[in-house]
Parts: structure tokens; sequence; C-alpha cells
């Protein structure tokens, strides 16, 4: 048996080199952000901790604008990634799934980047077709959405279960702006943003804007406790009433397939589809009540 300060000695390594590169990609230093994984590939080789410091030297050249070297770093942590994880789900390792998910969505934004957007919708799609089972999917759609949702119609809601109010189809909300915000109960963000939608609910749902809240089981519920699926509903409920309560009307679809749908690797995902079901507006993440604002008066311009 490993002794445990050997193993902590090592975690802490492992934790450094993410960490390092992180740093120097921040800072620009690029240069140094090469030179610590490869100094770790020469003392241990190709690891995932490896891979996903690639992973994130990738992520960083391609914000800096270094679009050939962020292409270069994200292929060959993909590489890595995809030989490590074997004939094993890559979502099996943390480190591996991070590698291999923004590896590919590099590779997409340095296709989109080039001029190339229509080849980096196919692109996604087949790693979508490779890693549909996977816990990579979510990511794979987002960055498809990202490039290819808006201006298309929406993709249907699985409504079968559902929390608070019973939800009306999307199909027979035509003629009524729809906006989708898609929560997960362990997600602090989306808690933040119920100020937003309740101010955004308050003005524009006389108007005839209607707000849904699509949500997913995870597995686990409070402190990541495992949980059946009647256990996390019910604290689902729980988390709903005490943190939600500002949007009493919103329906609250429960469905992982939604998620995969419409991406929602990122928690708040925000989606405004207008009259025609028509996706206008797509946002992985939190946003600000004026931005929300400007593009619902848009689509109730429409």
């Amino acid at each position: 048996m490993t002794p445990v300060p050997l193993v902590i000695s090592a975690l802490l390594a492992v934790a450094s080199l993410t960490d390092d590169v992180r740093e120097f990609a921040a800072n620009r230093d690029f240069a140094a952000a090469e030179r610590a994984v490869r100094a770790y590939q020469g003392q241990r080789g190709a690891t995932a901790e490896f891979a996903e410091a690639l992973s994130w030297l990738a992520r960083g050249e391609f914000d800096a604008g270094r679009i050939e070297q962020a292409d270069a770093h994200a292929a060959e942590a993909r590489r890595v990634a995809v030989g490590l994880a074997g004939s094993r789900r890559p979502d099996a390792d943390p480190r591996l799934a991070t590698a291999l998910g923004a590896a590919i969505e590099v590779r997409a934004k340095v296709l989109a980047a080039r001029g190339e957007r229509a080849q980096a919708v196919v692109y996604l799609r087949r790693e979508l077709a490779a890693f549909r089972t996977t816990g990579l999917a979510e990511r794979i759609q987002k960055n498809i959405n990202l490039l290819a949702l808006v201006g298309g119609p929406a993709p249907p809601l699985d409504e079968a279960h559902w929390l608070g109010p019973q939800p009306t189809g999307l199909s027979a909300l035509r003629g009524h702006p729809v906006l989708l915000f898609f929560w997960a109960h362990w997600c602090a963000d989306c808690k933040a943003e119920v100020p937003v939608l309740e101010q955004i609910e308050r003005v524009y749902g006389p108007q005839g804007l209607v707000l849904i809240g699509p949500t997913r089981l995870y597995g686990y519920a409070a402190r990541g406790e495992p949980a059946t699926p009647a256990e996390e509903t019910r604290y689902i409920e729980a988390i709903r009433r005490q943190f939600y309560s500002a949007l009493p009307d919103m329906p609250a679809p429960v469905s992982a397939a939604n998620f995969l749908a419409y991406g929602a690797s990122t928690t708040p995902t925000l989606v405004l589809l207008d009259g025609n079901g028509t996706v206008r507006f797509y946002h992985p993440g939190a946003v600000s009540a004026a931005e929300l604002a400007g593009w619902v008066e848009t689509v109730l311009q429409r």
C-alpha cells in the first residue's frame, strides 16, 4: 500500500499542474504553460492530468486568438484522452471528461473562427454520435446549439413528469413568446437568477410571455448523497418551494432528455422562443435583467 504522505504529495502535484497551466494561460504566458505540461509529460508520461492540462492550455490559447496553437493542443488532448479511456466510458474519469469535452469544444470553435461554421456543426454532430451515451453529450449539443439553434425551430419538450403547474406543450403555445430556464437543484447561479426572472415575468407576462423551467435528476440530493429518483424528486420539489417561490406559475418539466436536446450542460441556460416557436436567443449561463428584457422586447415586437 502506498504511504498516505506519498498519496497526498502526488495529489498536490497533480493539482499544481492544472492550477499552474490555468494561471499561465490566464496571464497569457503560453511558453511557461507549454514548459509545465512537457516537464510533467517527461516525468509521468501521458496521463489524465496531462490531457486535462493540455485542454486548459488549448482553451487559453483560443481565447487569446492563438488559433493554430489551440487547435494543435486540442487535438493532442483529445488523442490522449481517447487513448487513455480505451474501452471505458471517458466520463468515468472526471479529468478525461474535462479534457475530451474541452478538446472537442475548442476544435469546433477553431473551425467556426476560420469561417467554417457548417463544418464545425458537422464535426460536432459526428462527435455527438460517438459520445451520445456519455455525460459529454449535453456539452457537445450545447456547442451545436450555439452554432445552429438560433433561427431554427425549438426542440419539443418532454413533459411526462413535472413539478408545479402542469406544463403546456410548446406547440400549443404558438402565438406566445416562451422563455425556457434550465436549472438544477444544486445550482447557486440558478437561484441567483430568480429575481431577474421574477422581474421579466412581472413585466412581460401580461404581454403574453410564458416561463417554463425545465430541470432534471442527477442521482443525488442534499450534500451529494445518492438518491433514488423518487427521493431526488422530493428534494427538488423542496428546493423549488424554498428558492423559486417567487415563480409560482413556472412549470418545471423533469427530464434529462430536455437537457440533452437543448445542450444545457451549463446551468442556468436560458432560451427564448418567438410566437412561431423559433429560437431567437440561446445563452448558457446567467443573463442580466436588462439584456434579457431587450431580447424579450425584440421578440414581442416581431
